[in-house]
């Protein structure tokens, strides 16, 4: 008898202080939403351009700033993408140089036909001066290995 009594108290008294772990409510609640300020287009590509074009610059700084690009909204302007294509072939990456081109087709998004030649059209002295091919030129743009249908052989 005094057993089960103790036991009925004991779950009484544990019910109550769990009840007030899981009740008890914050003093203040504050968030922080945006703890940055905004960026203008110009700060943006200065930053950008002046973190590529350091002399000191390695491998995983730059992909690392092709992440943070790709991780952005936007199509990276044009003097971006020459500032990395240029801090790639100092570092003579050239399989850098054709996964950032693209990256930038892939941001292009549904107005590739429009914003790509755009790009393109900005960035082809480059290409020309460091000896880069596009993707279509070295042939990325269709698979590899990709076989005819069974029904287009007949």
């Amino acid at each position: 008898m005094f057993r089960s009594i103790l036991n009925t108290v004991r779950k009484l008294i544990f019910s109550i202080e769990t009840n007030k772990v899981f009740q008890r409510r914050p003093f203040c609640v504050s968030t922080v939403l945006n703890s940055h300020h905004d960026e203008s287009e110009e700060d943006l590509i200065n930053r950008y351009k002046n973190y590529l074009n350091r002399e000191c610059i390695d491998h995983w700084e730059i992909r690392k700033a092709m992440n943070d690009l790709a991780q952005d909204d936007g199509v990276p302007d044009p003097v971006i993408i020459i500032a990395a294509l240029k801090a790639a072939r100092r570092l003579n990456d050239y399989a850098l140089t054709i996964r950032l081109l693209e990256m930038v087709q892939e941001k292009c998004g549904k107005k590739k036909k429009v914003i790509w030649p755009y790009i393109l059209g900005e960035i082809r002295p480059t290409l020309t001066e460091l000896g880069i091919e596009t993707p279509e030129d070295l042939g990325y743009d269709k698979p590899e290995l990709w076989c005819k249908s069974t029904d287009e052989f007949y």
